[in-house]
């Protein structure tokens, strides 16, 4: 559940995305669709889309008034949903997904935005990319629904590496809180290391390690760190960035999808049941509505990629036109603010100073 909500919004007279068109569950036309729909509330927006000519010039010929704004890179191959990262690693090159992280490597495209293959995306954004100096894994960071005044909370990783040593939770606070800094506008963000428990003697030893790394590198890091925190403060108004494993992260992110889906059935199944409950829901309906928006992953679509050479925007391999066009907006304002240059400064003081004095109890350094 990610968005750009919040960013700076700086003039940008060209701001350049590049699109694989022949990713996701629902193909080229939903693609083209939220590209669109982008096009026509953002003037500033121009794109570089990848994938067949001979299957997108055909959905493109229906606006020709974007034509100008669209450049058309044609790619003969497409990586499915099933193919092995470990096989894109090594053949490809050719398919749109390739091209799609290529153009922002050769810096025709400020961001890229894919809604295929997980894996694969990140195995090619970190070998076409490569990761910013001193980042052992990249994390993937979405935006979570929550209590806080600005309505998001950051949450990373959401499954871009089941493992993370405290090292790698050290650096995942770090990228989270310049996350929410620029995309929450939030000067000094609130983090929480996700655990069973909040007292301190809780948890693996890793993210106790953590723990006192974050302490130590909160200043350094430009964050507030509040401890351990548990599932139930993920849409607390308590933290800003809940930082967790790619393992756990996944799983809380499409539980709470799923959850959110199932409260909504429910209720649209309450108020289509007596003649008394289709008057009263159609009494609730506005609420309805903005409840459902408010919860609705495809308003908060985009999984960012963080600690890489660029940036790259996940959108769900689901996504509908709406969905895509959320990835896109997102990835605009991620352009525009141009918050990734400004990580590695952050990730190396807080490295510095998580290694800098933390003691064990016997007083040696851990």
């Amino acid at each position: 559940m990610s968005t750009g909500t919040g960013f700076p919004q700086e003039r940008a007279p060209r701001t350049v995305i590049s699109l694989d068109a022949m990713g996701g569950d629902r193909g080229p036309a939903a693609v083209v669709a939220g590209l669109v729909v982008s096009a026509q509330d953002d003037p500033g927006l121009e794109f570089i889309l990848h994938g067949d000519e001979a299957v997108l010039k055909p959905l493109l010929a229906a606006h020709p008034d974007l034509g100008p704004r669209i450049t058309l890179s044609h790619a003969p191959r497409i990586v499915t949903m099933s193919d092995k990262p470990s096989q894109v690693m090594r053949h490809g090159d050719g398919t749109s997904m390739w091209g799609c992280i290529d153009s922002v490597r050769n810096g025709e495209a400020a961001v890229a935005v894919s809604c295929g293959n997980t894996g694969a995306l990140m195995a090619v954004s970190m070998i076409r990319l490569r990761k910013i100096a001193g980042v052992n894994r990249p994390a993937i960071a979405c935006l979570w629904p929550s209590r806080n005044p600005g309505g998001f909370n950051v949450m990373l990783d959401v499954g871009a590496d089941i493992r993370a040593e405290a090292e790698d939770l050290l650096q995942y606070a770090t990228m989270g809180a310049a996350y929410a800094r620029n995309g929450l506008n939030l000067s000094r963000p609130r983090v929480g290391l996700l655990n069973v428990g909040t007292e301190e003697h809780k948890g693996r030893a890793e993210l106790k390690v953590a723990h006192d790394r974050m302490t130590v590198a909160q200043e350094a890091a430009g964050f507030e760190f509040v401890g351990f925190v548990e599932g139930g403060d993920i849409p607390s108004n308590r933290v800003d960035v809940i930082v967790t494993d790619g393992f756990t992260g996944n799983i809380a992110l499409k539980t709470g999808e799923g959850t959110a889906k199932l409260v909504l059935d429910l209720l649209r199944g309450a108020f289509m049941g007596s003649a008394l409950s289709k008057l009263a829901g159609l009494m609730m309906r506005g609420a309805l509505r903005a409840m459902a928006s408010r919860v609705d992953p495809r308003q908060v679509n985009g999984g960012v990629f963080l600690g890489l050479n660029g940036t790259v925007v996940k959108s769900h391999g689901s996504a509908d036109a709406t969905g895509i066009a959320s990835a896109i907006r997102l990835a605009a304002q991620l352009a525009r603010s141009g918050f990734n240059d400004r990580l590695a400064a952050r990730l190396a003081s807080a490295e510095a100073a998580g290694q800098d004095g933390i003691t064990g109890k016997s007083g040696e350094k851990e």
